[in-house]
């Protein structure tokens, strides 16, 4: 199940908020009360999590029936691991509870490695072992990946360690701690959010009008990024990656396959921004303040700036967890060169078990390297202008790696979009994209600025503004609704993570 569906928007989520909010408003109308923590908690938390975590194992069992036991799994280990952490360094067992880490880490790595990266592992030592014994061949495990795998468990992982530094106490309920790892609204695609910053929630929290009202104008934001532009300017994409691929009737030309690129550069963009949007804006209807994931990326002057306002969750992981502990910058700048390389390395392997990903996160990594080595300070000395297309340039390069997981797809692409496959320059084809598509491009290049951003700020400044807000995001809602009854493209991009 997906957010952008008809199942959730019309039965799963009107059913979970009727869950959530109708009985405990009922307790309250007879003067049966629960007893609040504080006035800036909730009366019905306990019973309000119970609604969250039972809901998102539905959430999820439904499209993953068997492995939601995995994920159950991965809470349980979880949830002992840091009550044992907490009580060994009560005791001052230091080396018993960095064992326990350990162990709780090998777990989590473990099934995170065996059910994303098993079939790739075989499949490359088949092919060495091919060399050295022809004929003899292992057979693959087939492991079906789970939805959501790489995100709950960088998630549960952020929690034992954290329990570890000191930086949160160990949660001794586990209902509580479930609510946090299986929590549908940020589940399947993030954000990857750490223990730490939603700790204090999940045992006091606050639900409000002006909570409820501003997570569905997200929520709707969210929804309209994924339905009504993501997808359209998708088709583009697969027309034009089809058309080198032989897998259409349409002709590639240079000028298409630019067009390609471009379209899956937003493409990509507006489906994973919009389903951040809509984890946030939920959350924020149940009372939860998830950080946020996107900050206009492609504004950004800089590969440096480009990660800091990209998947901006899975960035701060990297560095609290794997950069830091490294030694960051700390150590000089042959070993802060060589952090920056296997976390960008991790990064690449993170989002998939193919080389491309691999490629795709060193190469990243290397225009980091340059910049801090070179490109720095000459960027700032240029018209920020330049900075951005320079950016976006790289950006565009980056997502054809990113799509492609076959490498000879990849370079088949990349000559052709260079002129270097013997491709024409324009063809009726591209032209014919081009002229299509181009208003879709216009407001994408829009709406991926921030614009829309500044425009919202200064229109909720007034009561007519605010009306015009409510009115535009209920027109956004009706239009995505009818988009996705009567179109059956509806891909999720991130579903492979």
């Amino acid at each position: 199940m997906v957010f952008s569906s008809l199942l959730f928007l019309f039965r799963f989520f009107p059913a979970v908020l009727l869950l959530y909010f109708v009985p405990p408003a009922i307790l309250r109308v007879f003067g049966r009360r629960g007893r609040g923590t504080s006035p800036e908690c909730d009366d019905d938390l306990p019973y309000r999590n119970v609604v969250l975590f039972l809901t998102s194992l539905v959430f999820y069992a439904w499209g993953e029936p068997v492995y939601v036991l995995l994920m159950l799994f991965s809470i349980a280990q979880n949830y002992a691991a840091g009550l044992a952490i907490a009580r060994f360094q009560r005791v001052g067992k230091r080396g018993a509870a960095k064992a326990s880490l350990v162990l709780s880490l090998i777990l989590g790595i473990g099934c995170l490695g065996y059910f994303k990266y098993a079939d790739f592992a075989v499949t490359n030592f088949n092919l060495l072992l091919g060399h050295i014994a022809p004929g003899v061949c292992i057979p693959l495990p087939a492991v079906t990946l789970p939805i959501g795998i790489s995100f709950y468990t960088f998630q549960t992982m952020s929690y034992t360690i954290d329990v570890y530094r000191g930086t949160v106490p160990a949660q001794k309920n586990p209902i509580t701690f479930g609510t946090y790892v299986a929590m549908f609204p940020q589940l399947i695609a993030g954000p990857i959010v750490q223990y730490k910053t939603v700790e204090k929630e999940l045992s006091c929290r606050k639900t409000t009008r002006e909570g409820f009202s501003s997570g569905s104008l997200r929520f709707a934001a969210g929804l309209g990024k994924k339905v009504l532009l993501a997808n359209a300017i998708g088709l583009l994409w697969d027309s034009a990656s089809g058309s080198l691929a032989s897998r259409s009737n349409t002709q590639p030309s240079v000028l298409l396959l630019w067009l390609g690129a471009l379209a899956y550069t937003f493409q990509i963009y507006f489906d994973f921004s919009g389903y951040s949007d809509m984890a946030i804006g939920m959350g924020r209807m149940f009372g939860f303040h998830f950080l946020e994931n996107f900050e206009h990326p492609y504004l950004s002057a800089s590969v440096t700036e480009f990660w800091r306002r990209w998947h901006i969750s899975l960035g701060a992981w990297f560095r609290d967890y794997v950069y830091i502990p490294l030694g960051g910058n700390r150590k000089g700048l042959a070993r802060q060169l060589r952090n920056i390389l296997i976390v960008w390395a991790l990064t690449g392997i993170w989002h998939g078990a193919s080389w491309n990903f691999l490629i795709w996160g060193l190469y990243f990594g290397f225009f980091l390297i340059l910049e801090k080595l070179l490109l720095k300070k000459a960027l700032s000395r240029l018209p920020k202008i330049v900075g951005v297309l320079y950016t976006f340039f790289l950006a565009v390069i980056s997502w054809v790696i990113f799509a492609c997981e076959d490498l000879g797809t990849c370079l088949s692409y990349l000559r052709g979009m260079f002129g270097l496959a013997g491709l024409p320059a324009v063809n009726d084809a591209g032209l014919f994209a081009l002229s299509g598509y181009a208003v879709l491009f216009a407001i994408l290049f829009l709406a991926a600025s921030d614009l829309p951003a500044r425009c919202y700020r200064v229109l909720v400044r007034h009561r007519g503004g605010r009306v015009l807000v409510l009115l535009a995001m209920a027109g956004i809602l009706v239009l995505a609704a009818a988009f996705l009854v009567s179109d059956t493209y509806n891909p999720f991009l991130y579903f492979r993570f």
